[in-house]
């Protein structure tokens, strides 16, 4: 026991001072190695090469070793986990570790490579998720479908080829990454990639609209529901669309040009503060894993409060606010130009006309430029003939909800601009600070030039004291609800 002491605390302390290793959590992931050695003493630590799906590496702490299984008889099932550096916030990644004799029963947890996938996986969410719990579902569940099966010699053989493929691609010795380099295919990293993170009708609406549109290349539902496909994503499965691909796994997103984020919390929060708190918990679990398979990604939230969530959104990928945006009053913008030219036949006006603010019933109409007149008499009554434009335009959109088509149609658009790099003004969340005397950092709708970066540049307001006393009144309420979060800040 001593002996053994002594190696956990060598491990440590090269894990301390590794200097490959980029962990942001080190104390936290000490923790929780410890409570895991503590409950399977058997594991043993270190610290290996990873090659991820698009052939990158990363050098990361992994353990293996044998948890037990009663199934009929007692079996020690051997597993190997991977701890990413974004841990406690991104769940491990996890196989088992066959020997020559064993096969791999693919099955509901189970690929034939091994990657075991378990609904405590989809819904990581520290400090509730951890690596022992992990471990405890993955007991329960190979008790209900054992995941190996012991081989014939003549089958051992060529499950020897196998394991031998799979140690390649787990211990980062694949030439994956080389062949990306030097083969003739097109490299997936310059696609126009879309990945939409959520299946519920929101998402799939997106997906549609995205695919639509045609300025993806590859349009990626990820669907975070537990259990086999449902719904609409069974028929997405089941017509399957071309360049559209379903899957329950984050590595799927990789290299995403923009990631949409779709998802709320259907939990049995009582407050619309536990409602927020329970989505917020539920982004813990995403954003890291989003922002670590695509580092150079803009982030789109249509989850909601969208003000909030794009706020959270920043604060866990650590990007630069330029590459985290809400969808904001995009679609309120859109019907109202729409109004102000189709219907009330305002066509200079709207060019100019903006929906800005927070989304709901405290979104306010704006304009970017105000027409040249000869004097003061002249540009008040210029004024009052626009505010009642305005009214009149508002007046008619009055009870129009947001329909979760309606919604995808507006992500769609908003990614398109993206992709393209059409340099077009849309109205999205986006961080407040420094403007209109706002000091807190919260997320409002303001007009900004979207290109592959994201946020170019924030389009100047005409200066209005009414609408600047609204979009400080919102920033406060909204401020004051981010306090009241039990939310850990990451720097960026």
């Amino acid at each position: 026991m001593k002996e053994e002491a002594f190696e956990w605390k060598l491990f440590f302390s090269d894990f301390f001072f590794h200097p490959s290793l980029q962990y942001k959590f080190r104390d936290l992931t000490i923790e929780e190695l410890k409570n895991v050695n503590k409950t399977y003493p058997n594991f043993t630590f270190s610290m290996n090469t990873y090659t991820f799906k698009d052939g990158s590496q990363k050098d990361l702490l992994n353990f293996s070793g044998t948890v037990p299984v009663k199934y009929g008889n007692s079996y020690n099932i051997p597993i190997h986990l991977w701890i990413l550096d974004s841990h406690p916030f991104a769940p491990p990644i996890c196989f088992l570790k066959p020997t020559v004799n064993m096969g791999i029963a693919v099955g509901k947890h189970v690929d034939a490579h091994g990657r075991i996938y378990l609904p405590y996986l989809q819904n990581w969410s520290h400090p509730k998720s951890t690596v022992t719990g992990l471990i405890k579902e993955m007991i329960a569940k190979f008790e209900e479908e054992l995941p190996l099966y012991s081989l014939s010699p003549a089958d051992a053989a060529r499950q020897s080829e196998l394991l031998s493929y799979i140690a390649k691609i787990t211990e980062g010795e694949t030439d994956m990454k080389s062949k990306s380099k030097i083969g003739g295919g097109r490299n997936e990293g310059c696609f126009n990639k879309i990945t939409v993170v959520g299946a519920g009708d929101l998402g799939i609406a997106c997906v549609l609209a995205v695919a639509a549109k045609g300025a993806a290349d590859k349009v990626v539902l990820l669907d975070l529901s537990e259990g086999a496909a449902k719904g609409g994503t069974m028929d997405l499965e089941i017509f399957a669309l071309p360049n559209v691909e379903i899957s329950k796994d984050f590595s799927a997103s990789a290299d995403s040009k923009v990631v949409v984020l779709t998802v709320n919390s259907l939990g049995n929060a009582q407050t619309y503060l536990d409602v927020i708190q329970s989505n917020v918990d539920l982004f813990r679990g995403i954003i890291p894993a989003i922002s670590h398979y695509s580092q150079n990604t803009v982030l789109l939230v249509a989850s909601h409060p969208v003000e909030v969530m794009t706020f959270v959104s920043w604060k866990l990928s650590g990007f630069p606010r330029s590459r985290v945006i809400g969808v904001g009053a995009n679609l309120d913008t859109e019907r109202f130009q729409y109004v102000l030219t189709n219907l009330l036949k305002e066509q200079m006006l709207a060019k100019d006309a903006w929906i800005i603010g927070e989304q709901g019933e405290d979104k306010v109409p704006s304009w970017t430029s105000c027409n040249s007149v000869a004097n003061q008499t002249e540009a008040m009554a210029a004024c009052n003939s626009r505010e009642k434009v305005a009214n009149r335009a508002m007046e008619v959109l009055k009870g129009k909800g947001q329909r979760s088509w309606s919604i995808g149609l507006s992500v769609a658009d908003l990614t398109d601009s993206i992709l393209k790099d059409k340099r077009k003004v849309h109205s999205v969340s986006t961080l407040a600070k420094g403007c209109c005397n706002i000091n807190s950092e919260v997320f409002l709708s303001l007009p900004c030039i979207l290109g592959t970066s994201g946020v170019i540049e924030m389009v100047k307001l005409e200066e209005d004291p009414l609408v600047q006393e609204k979009l400080q009144s919102s920033a406060g309420s909204i401020h004051d609800l981010q306090q009241q979060l039990k939310f850990i800040s990451i720097e960026t």
